[in-house]
């Protein structure tokens, strides 16, 4: 009895994970052949199926797996964990949803590293806690879009969706997920996907969708796509079939070394001057993309190139000195390379 018990459980493993690898499901006769047993035989494990194993009797008493419920198993080492810590730091930090899954994940993280790092342990057991804090953001329609995009990517099926511009506009859109992006600076994701119309790969906000269904057409991620080299030119999310543009700045002395501690984009280039201040450069897609960060540092950076950017910030230059009651004159002083920042800070 024990060997034939023995015998079920290997053969339910073997369906198990020809359903893992058949996303769309397979009859019983398909099972059969594969398994190379009677369709009868197939038919005797109904009644051991486990609960992540369900026969869809609305699409043709398909065998599938319920990928929402099926659980993985994966270990970590100490090193290993550490990272899973970090990641759950800036998860919890840099987004503002309620999202119950990612709580429940770190928090599953956190109890398996209990006994092998307990201090590691209570901190992302921490980190989940902050995700699933009933004070942040509830988003049900966010999380049901995520939940959709999330089976559309993993079973390769289309979704209809409903989009909102910035203007409130909303349109309709037949989509296919081909990667979904985080971003850290306005606390988002971005989904980027083949979008019909036009029939060409876009990106979405994914709090901008207001509406998703899952179809059941199907479709294949092109072997060429590879998100890392179209967002390789990209200071975040943005990207573009252009040729990058050249983005030189020149921050002050006194933020020189703070500027030298972080990578900020993978092609930077900077040059030490010899006044102290520092000189970075980098071939950006959309040199818009990054008015945040140089916003961030106030009067202690200045935008050489592109033309274009350096006017934008010079406006909204005038429009602060304006707002707080200042007015600006000067001529320029090429013998000076500080001018733009003294101009800030006295002379």
């Amino acid at each position: 009895m024990a060997k034939k018990a023995t015998g079920k459980a290997a053969r339910l493993l073997q369906i198990e994970a020809l359903l893992l690898a058949h996303p769309e499901g397979l009859t019983q006769a398909e099972l059969a052949r594969k398994l190379q047993v009677n369709r009868s035989t197939v038919g005797r494990y109904v009644e051991d199926l486990p609960g992540h194993i369900y026969i869809d009797d609305l699409d043709e008493n398909r065998w599938k797996l319920d990928r929402d419920g099926y659980l993985v198993r994966v270990r970590f080492n100490m090193h290993e964990a550490l990272s899973l810590h970090l990641a759950a730091r800036l998860m919890a930090t840099r987004t503002d949803k309620h999202n119950p899954h990612a709580a429940a994940a770190l928090r599953k993280i956190g109890i398996s590293l209990e006994a092998l790092a307990p201090l590691i342990s209570e901190h992302v057991k921490a980190s989940a806690d902050v995700m699933d804090d009933q004070a942040r953001r509830h988003d049900p329609v966010y999380l049901e879009v995520l939940e959709t995009l999330t089976r559309a990517w993993s079973v390769g099926r289309k979704v209809w969706l409903k989009h909102q511009l910035a203007d409130q506009r909303v349109f309709e859109y037949t989509f296919a997920p081909y990667f979904i992006e985080p971003y850290a600076v306005g606390q988002t994701a971005h989904v980027i996907g083949w979008r019909e119309p036009p029939g060409a790969v876009r990106t979405f906000k994914v709090e901008r969708i207001r509406a998703i269904r899952l179809l059941s057409e199907p479709y294949t991620i092109p072997a060429d796509f590879d998100p890392h080299t179209l967002l390789a030119d990209a200071w975040g999310i943005w990207y573009t079939e252009k040729e990058p543009e050249t983005v030189v700045l020149r921050f002050h002395p006194r933020v020189a070394a703070r500027v030298q501690e972080t990578q900020w984009f993978q092609g930077e280039h900077i040059t030490l001057q010899e006044d102290g201040s520092l000189l970075w450069e980098a071939a950006i897609a959309e040199p818009q993309e990054m008015l945040p960060w140089i916003r961030g540092w106030g009067a202690d950076v200045e935008v050489l190139l592109p033309e274009t950017l350096r006017s934008q910030l010079a406006g909204e230059v005038r429009r602060l000195a304006q707002q707080y009651g200042w007015e600006v004159h000067r001529e320029s002083d090429p013998d000076n390379p500080h001018q733009f920042f003294d101009d800030f800070f006295g002379g």
